[in-house]
């Protein structure tokens, strides 16, 4: 959901999915006086109908390193008292279906001697999405375990996997665990049926899940899962869920079967379909970032099912009927299925249809990372990317040029391509980090859950002008490789106008990239000090509010921040 609310002199943009609310507003600098300006208090108010639940301004924890000595490292301190130095501001502790209102107050004076100007403060309503929607419903786990409220809560950072009900897990979840049990659980009894194709499987718990649907509820349970990299711990759980029936490897050609999608059926129909970037391990959907993303439309699932089909039997050389676990069950070749993706759900010659769903299927022999770069050079404002591997070189010319377009890049680990995307200013990147102790002060040291190979992101999405009008998200398993494109099984979803999508995917993007931006960037720092004397009388960055209104000129002008202060907010409205 989206609104704006302006005012005389400032006005405030708020963009909602169902766990975030981003606030974004500007200001009329030539009627406003921002020589003693020190930053803005966000003020929230919770609804229950017309009634008030809560009001209070919202904390952080960079403060004013003159003021509130002593308090602890990580305490949290209200933006009343140390201000939000920004035009922007996401709220992470909001709650789905619930109705909210921000109150953006001016703070000016001194940081012992804060004035807040209520006379120039502006108000905007706003409503949180629900968990599921119409068409599609989106769960992003926590994702951030390196985090200074994660340090706060769970003292040991590495959490007991076996049990998810845990408050530990419960938190890292965020609802992720808790939406794709619901999703199997859907399949209520023998006219349900649920098929799947996994390249890892071997959480005990989503196991069980499955086999309480296969001999508790009589559901029609098959799973395809992939052997030649995780074929070992996948045979593990399923044997030891008694699932070892209902299970078939994937394994021809060597490549990664790397599917994380179940199809849910009704009556041997295609009802919705279960996709995204999560694995089912502990890593997957309590560790690093990932989504899971329901799509409930028998058009779309319809065509998941068939491509299941084809991963159990090439079309070409199988008579119709046949019984996709029995004997005709052949495991096809890359070839087989390729050719199958040519024809089912070939690239498309550019853009996709307004207001479309459109899916892709891996592997395939049509280049699709030219097709995914062109999207991406048409945007307007702002382009939002995942990179949880490699950075694809058909990408680099985009990231490479000279552009107005906002571009925010985010990976797992530091980019052999760092320097080179960054040349532009209005490339804006940060590869995974956390705060190591001492890193900054009134910080804690932050650690996290040992669950993962790669720490931070394993999302593969891109946004292409999420806060316009037509926005596009691209979302699923595929890395946006080489080999996700052209050898694995993969599956990707364009979703094109869909605001409800892009509000979410936005809200989410931007809540991990400032997390770990402000990471990354004191990373980065600690490292050129090491190899560089500063200069007598150069600015430092300290980790503290800036005592006066010195911060405030770098967003306005042409740099990034005065790019982000205007595309996140919009034009004025009268």
């Amino acid at each position: 959901m989206r609104n704006k609310h302006p005012g005389a002199v400032l006005s405030v943009r708020a963009i909602s999915g169902s766990h975030v609310v981003v606030l974004a507003w500007d200001m009329k600098k030539d009627q406003f006086d921002a020589s003693h300006l020190l930053g803005f208090a966000v003020e929230r108010t919770e609804f229950s109908g017309a009634k008030v639940l809560e009001r209070y301004f919202l904390r952080g924890i960079k403060r004013f390193e003159d003021k509130d000595k002593g308090l602890p490292a990580g305490t949290p301190v209200p933006t009343s008292e140390h201000p939000v130095q920004s035009f922007q501001w996401g709220d992470y502790s909001a709650k789905p279906s619930t109705k909210y209102s921000y109150r953006i107050v001016p703070a000016t004076g001194a940081p012992k001697a804060l004035t807040l100007r209520d006379d120039l403060a502006v108000l905007v309503d706003i409503e949180t999405e629900p968990l599921y929607g119409p068409v599609h419903s989106i769960f992003f786990n926590r994702g951030v375990a390196g985090s200074q409220a994660y340090a706060r809560e769970f003292p040991d950072p590495t959490p007991k996997t076996n049990d998810p009900q845990t408050p530990q897990m419960a938190w890292l979840s965020r609802g992720l665990y808790e939406a794709l049990i619901e999703f199997i659980e859907r399949a209520k009894d023998g006219t349900y049926g649920l098929r799947a194709a996994l390249y890892e499987f071997h959480y005990n718990p989503v196991g069980d899940a499955f086999k309480a649907a296969l001999k508790d509820r009589g559901v029609d349970v098959k799973v395809l899962y992939d052997e030649p990299n995780y074929g070992a711990e996948n045979k593990k759980m399923i044997n030891h869920c008694g699932l070892s029936k209902v299970c078939a490897p994937r394994k021809a050609g060597g490549a990664q079967k790397h599917n994380k999608f179940i199809v849910l059926l009704k009556d041997g129909n295609p009802v919705e379909v279960w996709t995204g970037s999560t694995n089912i391990s502990d890593g997957g959907i309590f560790g690093h970032s990932n989504v899971g993303h329901i799509v409930h439309d028998a058009g779309v699932a319809g065509k998941y099912l068939a491509y299941w089909n084809e991963l159990c039997n090439p079309s070409d050389s199988q008579p119709a009927p046949f019984t996709p676990f029995g004997k005709s069950r052949t495991d096809p070749a890359r070839r087989a299925v390729a050719a199958w993706t040519a024809g089912a759900a070939p690239t498309p010659a550019g853009e996709t249809p307004d207001n479309s769903i459109v899916a892709l299927f891996s592997p395939r022999d049509v280049e699709t990372l030219q097709w995914y770069a062109a999207r991406m050079a048409e945007a307007n404002e702002i382009v939002c990317l995942t990179v949880a591997f490699t950075l694809a070189e058909e990408f680099e010319p985009f990231l490479e040029k000279d552009s107005d377009v906002l571009r925010f890049v985010l990976s797992d680990k530091q980019l052999k391509q760092g320097d080179l995307i960054t040349r532009d200013r209005d490339v804006v990147y940060a590869a995974g980090a956390k705060f190591e102790k001492g890193a900054l002060p009134g910080f804690l040291e932050e650690k996290l859950t040992g669950l993962n190979k790669n720490f931070y992101i394993h999302d593969k999405f891109m946004l292409i002008d999420p806060l316009g009008e037509d926005p596009i998200v691209i979302t699923g398993s595929a890395n946006f490789s080489d080999a996700s494109q052209k050898s694995n099984d993969e599956n990707m979803l364009v979703i094109r106008g869909d605001r409800r999508v892009a509000d979410v995917y936005f809200g989410e993007f931007m809540r991990i990239f400032d997390h770990i931006y402000a990471r990354y960037l004191t990373k980065k720092i600690e490292e050129r000090k090491k190899k560089t004397e500063p200069k007598k009388g150069a600015a430092v960055s300290s980790g503290y509010l800036r005592p006066d209104s010195s911060w405030v000129a770098a967003h306005f002008g042409s740099g990034p921040k005065s790019r982000r202060r205007k595309y996140f907010h919009g034009a004025w409205e009268p």
